[in-house]
């Protein structure tokens, strides 16, 4: 049949299109995720030129990734790219965090409010790493100061009490963090009581 023969061949001409841009999607996500995995290392290192450079790399990739689904809604919402966007977003707020500065908006990233969120919601996990990193150099003044911050945040993300597909794993990422928070006020009340004991012997 003509008729049919033409409509399977304009449906196979879509289906290429989508197919070739999330095969180019993925491809740039799993790179996001990779430079952002790398910001947090070189940000934990105190290597912040190298970090920064690193995350205007993961930008331009992520933004790449954002443009070649632009026009393909369903794939642009099938979850791959909303995960890139959660490490762009944990990476680019704990670089903030311990570089002392602004925190980026959503709107400064570029991506989705509930990869925001939930990339907050990470960073707290590396905020933990950070302290105990601080402990280990006996530096209890950033450890506190930076245990205040890790409630600031949970305590925000906290009060977005929204149904499960408009945060999109929040909920789970909020909880993690409440466990993560109380773990780690404990290790800096037990270093700040050995400080303590130690200076009066």
């Amino acid at each position: 049949m003509e008729k049919l023969d033409k409509i399977g061949l304009r449906i196979k001409k879509v289906f290429d299109g989508k197919d070739q841009c999330r095969e180019k999607a993925l491809v740039l996500s799993r790179q996001v995720i990779r430079l952002s995995s790398e910001i947090i290392k070189m940000t934990h290192r105190g290597k912040f030129p190298e970090a920064f450079g690193i995350l205007k790399k993961s930008r331009k990739t992520l933004k790449d990734a954002q443009e070649s689904l632009k026009i393909y809604s369903d794939i642009y919402y099938a979850g791959f790219l909303q995960a890139a966007e959660k490490e762009y977003a944990e990476a680019s707020i704990f670089f903030s965090i311990i570089k002392k500065k602004n925190l980026p908006t959503p709107e400064t990233l570029k991506i989705g409010e509930s990869s925001y969120l939930c990339g907050m919601g990470e960073a707290i996990g590396e905020m933990r790493r950070y302290i105990l990193d601080s402990i280990r150099k006996d530096k209890l003044t950033d450890c506190e100061r930076s245990l205040d911050l890790m409630d600031e945040l949970y305590y925000f993300l906290f009060s977005f009490d929204y149904p499960e597909p408009l945060v999109r794993g929040l909920r789970r990422t909020v909880d993690n963090a409440r466990g993560i928070i109380e773990r780690t006020r404990a290790d800096v009340t037990n270093s700040v009581r050995q400080k303590r004991l130690e200076e009066k012997l």
